[in-house]
């Protein structure tokens, strides 16, 4: 448990994968939590400044043409895609698990989700394990980061 919100905390691959498994309609959120995101409960564009309606998140269903492959590999991937987050977002910075409703898609077509509930948090651990996962695969990957000016 994470002391100052009373959220349950994932500490392996294994153990979100079978959330994923088990749930639909979930979400990662990599921010300074539920605390300081549900206030406002909407994103704001960096680019443009503008509020968009619904906190900007990433789905971690597993997509019909995935084919019965391994969920650990696609949860793995699901985390490792936005893994450099924390370094941009600033101090304070982490994945956390939630469920809601899609009310749009941000810039970066990713899901703007509204009436948000937090389930979890995922510890560092878990992202490096799914770094290890994603480098085992037999075709190199990188994290979706856009080069710096």
């Amino acid at each position: 448990m994470n002391a100052s919100d009373g959220l349950p905390v994932v500490r392996t691959l294994a153990e979100l994968t079978g959330l994923v498994e088990r749930h639909r309609g979930l979400y990662v959120r990599w921010s300074r939590g539920p605390g300081a995101d549900l206030a406002d409960a909407s994103s704001t564009d960096d680019l443009t400044g503008v509020p968009m309606p619904g906190l900007s998140a990433n789905p971690l269903d597993v997509e019909d043409w995935w084919e019965g492959r391994p969920v650990r590999v696609w949860v793995a991937r699901r985390l490792h895609d936005y893994a450099h987050l924390p370094h941009e977002k600033g101090r304070g910075a982490r994945p956390w698990v939630l469920t809601g409703r899609e009310n749009g898609r941000g810039p970066d077509n990713e899901p703007l989700v509204t009436e948000a509930r937090p389930m979890c948090w995922i510890d560092g651990d878990v992202i490096e394990e799914a770094r290890g996962v994603v480098e085992r695969q037999e075709r190199p990957w990188g994290p979706l980061r856009r080069s710096g000016r």
